[in-house]
């Protein structure tokens, strides 16, 4: 983007090799916040088409360096002199390309970890003395490093969490310095990018508005934009910017009230100036009826989203090639959905499906926000002026609390191990950069450290939650086969209202990013569900950590949440993302 002054993008200075990793697109944006303008580029980009720029970046990603076919850079980036910081698996993918060994770790390391470094002389490290905390993601492991390299951080799982070769300007960490949980990662980036690249600064990354309006306009050209609107900060913002760019003649809002909505929402967009409503709840839940699976949700809400756009189209006699359709896309939707040449498939987002992607190809789509994260979002909103009653709100997901209703095929029982109770219920992760499926574990104890623990050394799990209260024992509870039902998507819909009015009336929900409430098909045959509360702080949507509430509040929720019909038990889930997604699917 162009900041105001500058009349065209300057050329980049730092290159981000893209390797796969969900924070690639990150590590670019965290370049340009420190005022240097860095763009992102294929990793096997040749590496006489990189000699211009002062330093690389090779990202992480969710493939082994030594599997067939996994993303490579060409070795003679490491020969020209040019400063390469490699993260995560760009670390591992240095380490091996120059004749290092690397290999599975005994356990992986997701979530918070302590980093000890042995140099802080070093133009990298300067400044960054003493134990600090930082991100990883990760189980592959620097066995050996190349000649010439030295080990200079570590952390308790992991040996080989830094290294350096400083006269040849190559570094590598196993972290993530661009995530906000690695609590220095900005000094570690602005050491690399003006130390050893001496970088210089050449770009301003505020102001956006202008920008994104005149490429909404050249985007859209004479046509109009039929917009969905939620409510939520991603498609309002959206459609306020496209409606200053156009004007108000030239875009429509509607929102789909879809049934999975949660209580009070269509009152609230409602009151919305230039957005009316329209009522298609029984064509969403006919289609999801009988369905368990995630990703079969999310397709058939992306395509019932479609078909309800072409007949308010048609049925206002709108259909004619002058029309696109405008969404509030941000970039996590797109990395998740696998929307890179490299990147895995961690869940398909509602505004990614087939019917989507046509509609990309054929030019019919504006989607001016895709580019940026909630964060930035929020922050391009207070520029154009919208309430924070508005952008304060708590993200929702797109195809509502179908995705917080989780289904089962089988009635299983629960089955017990010594770390704790396996619950046959799947949710989706994403650990090492890459999506993973599988049951949950619960416990007894509320520890996060307990529970990031069992993450990290178990593999058949991805997620861990608590019991808080249930009014039978764990051994006492069996899952039960279900599917989405109306009757069920109304328990949450309750559950969901008790939790947001108790958290907002304590002031709770303004210290957390997002509270998703979870029905499972966890209980008794007299009361066949369970709650698991998932309050979470974030900045971006990239990394969240678990929060602990107030336990007079956590009391008070549990106490109304068991006097519902059908409620078994309340469990808190204290999985951070990753490992877990913030939401369940």
């Amino acid at each position: 983007m162009i900041a105001e002054g500058q009349p065209e993008r300057p050329l980049p200075q730092i290159l981000v090799l893209d390797a796969g990793g969900q924070y690639c697109h990150l590590i670019a944006r965290k370049v340009r916040e420190l005022g240097v303008y860095s763009e992102v580029r294929p990793s096997e980009i040749p590496a006489a088409e990189v000699a211009s720029v002062k330093g690389l970046i090779i990202s992480g990603g969710p493939n082994s360096v030594y599997d067939p076919g996994s993303p490579t850079v060409d070795p003679g980036i490491f020969s020209r002199g040019l400063p390469v910081l490699g993260i995560c698996y760009g670390q591992q993918l240095m380490a091996y390309v120059l004749g290092g060994s690397v290999r599975k770790g005994e356990k992986g390391e997701y979530g918070l970890a302590t980093l000890d470094l042995d140099c802080t002389s070093d133009p990298l490290f300067s400044g960054l003395g003493g134990p600090q905390q930082i991100w990883m993601s990760h189980r592959d492991v620097v066995a050996e490093v190349p000649e010439g390299f030295s080990v200079v951080g570590r952390t308790a799982t992991c040996a080989v969490a830094a290294v350096a070769a400083p006269r040849r300007k190559l570094y590598g960490v196993q972290f993530h310095p661009e995530v906000v949980q690695t609590t220095r990662g900005r000094e570690l980036l602005a050491n690399f990018v003006f130390r050893i690249c001496c970088a210089q600064p050449d770009w301003d990354p505020s102001h956006r508005a202008p920008i994104l309006e005149e490429e909404i306009r050249r985007s859209v050209g004479n046509r109009k934009v039929f917009f969905f609107v939620s409510g939520g900060v991603d498609s309002t913002v959206a459609f306020t910017l496209c409606t200053r760019a156009l004007g108000e003649d030239r875009v429509r809002g509607v929102y789909v009230d879809t049934g999975l909505m949660r209580a009070g929402e269509t009152e609230f967009v409602s009151q919305m100036k230039g957005v009316s409503v329209e009522h298609a709840q029984q064509h969403f839940l006919e289609a999801l009826a009988g369905v368990t699976d995630p990703e079969e949700k999310r397709h058939i809400i992306g395509e019932q989203f479609v078909r309800v756009q072409e007949q308010v189209i048609e049925a206002r006699r709108l259909l004619d090639e002058d029309w696109i359709l405008g969404q509030g896309t941000i970039y996590p939707d797109t990395i998740e959905s696998g929307g890179t040449a490299k990147a895995s498939l961690i869940k398909t987002h509602h505004n990614r499906v087939a019917g989507i992607h046509k509609l990309i190809t054929a030019g019919r789509i504006v989607e001016p926000l895709t580019s940026l994260y909630k964060d930035e979002v929020r922050e391009l909103g207070r520029e154009i002026g919208l309430p924070a009653e508005l952008l304060d709100r708590h993200p929702f997901p797109g195809p509502g609390l179908a995705i917080r209703c989780l289904c089962s095929e089988f009635d299983a029982p629960l089955r017990w191990t010594p770390d704790g109770w396996i619950i046959p219920v799947h949710s989706v992760g994403v650990q090492g950069d890459e999506r993973s499926y599988a049951p949950v574990l619960a416990i007894e104890q509320f520890d996060h450290a307990t529970a990031t623990n069992l993450i990290n050394r178990l593999t058949g799990v991805n997620r861990v939650i608590a019991k808080i209260q249930a009014t039978k024992p764990l051994a006492k509870l069996e899952v039960r086969a279900c599917s989405l039902t109306p009757e069920r998507v109304e328990r949450l819909r309750a559950a969901d209202a008790i939790v947001r009015r108790l958290s907002h009336a304590s002031g709770f929900d303004h210290r957390i990013w997002q509270f998703p409430v979870v029905l499972i098909p966890l209980g008794t045959a007299a009361a066949p569900e369970s709650i698991v509360l998932r309050p979470v702080d974030s900045v971006d949507g990239m990394t969240a950590q678990s929060v602990t509430m107030p336990s007079a509040l956590l009391e008070e929720i549990c106490g109304e949440l068991l006097a519902q019909d059908g409620i078994s038990g309340v469990f808190y889930d204290l999985t951070h993302k990753p490992p877990g997604t913030i939401e369940w699917e």
